[in-house]
């Protein structure tokens, strides 16, 4: 299998990343794996999107994630030209929301240059036409009420002030914008004379996301993976993690100082997978991220959801067994079906 990996840049790539954790355990199985950054990719006169990748060396195996890392970012790495028609997979692993200052030319980047993809065969994960409707915070709200706190999104200063006075509880404020916990409070009740300052230092990226204080997010949050709809299991076990965040946060996102422990994946958030399972299935959403708090949805991360090592390292197994085999399989599927069967439906089964 000839599988590309599209990330916001290889050099600024982690070893504890799902990403790295993925790409080290294909390569080692033999598979033609190819990173690339969204600054990589090109549209070729031959017609065909491609990019000038990073690849390891074929007949070596990594030990570990990060010796496989340190190979992709060494001078010595290898640099190759890849083209559509020598993939069989592209999988959209880089966070538009992760892009700093003076690169709003990369956010959408990965979507576009996977819809050319599309047209030349390539299967695209998370399905780009589906991604680009995703790319913050309001793809949340097409989910059914019932799996969502109850939530307002606006800049309007004043609504925000009735939403907060409406709570019995306190409130969460954070960017329609953004991703790993950034920019992200919460007000209490006795905090209402700082509402003001906070809702200005947010609204000036944009819109601002209001939503009710789940008491259990005191327990930090469940990060539990969905592959094909599923919750995925391997061996008998859930991948999945508890994010407990630090005694002074309140996020308990990884890269905001949480810490990952061991979690217990109830009925309840079976529950709430089967509620988006459909709109997962409708978009071509292979991979994702539900963060759960109690019976809610916090967030679906559909770029990039991460902790597949923490989970696999927690629980014993190695989560990303399932999901190369899956990605075989479709690629069987692609190759006896051809044009027959469209990239959303591919993604799925």
């Amino acid at each position: 299998m000839n599988i590309g990996f599209v990330v916001n840049d290889v050099n600024t790539e982690k070893a504890s990343y799902t990403t790295v954790f993925l790409a080290q355990r294909m390569h080692n199985l033999g598979h033609n794996v190819y990173l690339m950054g969204v600054g990589d990719l090109a549209y070729y006169p031959d017609g065909y999107m491609g990019a000038t990748a990073t690849q390891a060396e074929a007949n070596h195996k990594y030990k570990t994630p990060a010796t496989y890392l340190e190979a992709l970012q060494s001078d010595t790495a290898t640099r190759v030209r890849v083209t559509a028609p020598d993939l069989d997979v592209l999988m959209l692993r880089n966070d538009p929301s992760a892009e700093g200052e003076g690169r709003s030319w990369a956010q959408n980047a990965g979507i576009i240059f996977g819809q050319l993809a599309l047209h030349h065969g390539v299967i695209v994960l998370n399905d780009p036409t589906s991604l680009s409707d995703a790319a913050n915070k309001m793809y949340f709200q097409h989910f059914p009420e019932a799996v969502r706190p109850r939530t307002l999104i606006t800049r309007d200063k004043e609504e925000i002030k009735e939403f907060f006075n409406e709570q019995n509880n306190n409130i969460i404020l954070k960017p329609l914008q953004g991703s790993g916990g950034s920019g992200v409070f919460m007000v209490k009740k006795d905090d209402a004379t700082n509402l003001n300052q906070i809702v200005e230092a947010i609204s000036r990226d944009g819109y601002v996301i209001a939503q009710e204080y789940l008491t259990e997010a005191t327990e930090g949050d469940v990060r539990l993976f969905v592959m094909n709809g599923e919750a995925l299991q391997h061996k008998g076990k859930y991948c999945a993690i508890r994010r407990v965040s630090s005694k002074d946060d309140i996020r308990s996102n990884m890269h905001a100082g949480g810490s990952a422990v061991a979690a217990k994946v109830d009925q309840r958030m079976l529950d709430l997978v089967e509620l988006v399972k459909p709109k997962l299935i409708q978009d071509g959403m292979f991979l994702v991220g539900l963060d759960i708090v109690g019976d809610k949805l916090m967030e679906i991360n559909v770029f990039s959801p991460g902790a597949l090592p923490d989970a696999s390292e927690l629980e014993g197994v190695d989560f990303s067994e399932p999901i190369i085999a899956a990605l075989e399989k479709k690629v069987h599927y692609k190759k006896t079906y051809g044009v027959q069967v469209d990239n959303k439906t591919i993604a799925m089964i």
